[in-house]
């Protein structure tokens, strides 16, 4: 997938947050109250913390490899490629780990561990 295409579906996921930071607005300028946001679950948690490492960095994270409940909220590792080789089993992949309150508001973000993608693992 080219640059231009993954900005192209970038764009198409950010407008959804946008229409909904809108109605939200409509809603509040209309008096009604907001509803209650019960804490996030893991798969919101996921869903937050992936938007916020592709803000951060402007790349699309390739998937979510860990995610952990803890104090400050969940903590989830989002790999990420950072660049692009031929063959692509030669990528330069990134761990970031994000931390996001029980709302989806960032907490932490900090990039982890870099490796190839088709080395195996060190343990």
């Amino acid at each position: 997938m080219s640059r231009a295409e993954r900005d192209d579906r970038g764009d198409e996921r950010r407008r959804g947050y946008d229409e909904r930071d809108r109605d939200r607005a409509r809603r509040e300028d209309r008096g009604q109250e907001r509803p209650r946001r019960r804490p996030m679950d893991a798969r919101g948690a996921a869903v937050s913390a992936v938007r916020q490492v592709w803000e951060l960095t402007g790349e699309e994270p390739e998937g979510v490899v860990s995610l952990e409940r803890g104090d400050e909220g969940w903590t989830v590792g989002v790999e990420v490629v950072e660049i692009h080789r031929v063959p692509d089993t030669t990528d330069l992949l990134a761990l970031y780990r994000v931390t996001v309150d029980d709302h989806g508001e960032l907490v932490s973000y900090r990039r982890g561990k870099r490796y190839a993608r088709g080395l195996p693992e060190e343990g």
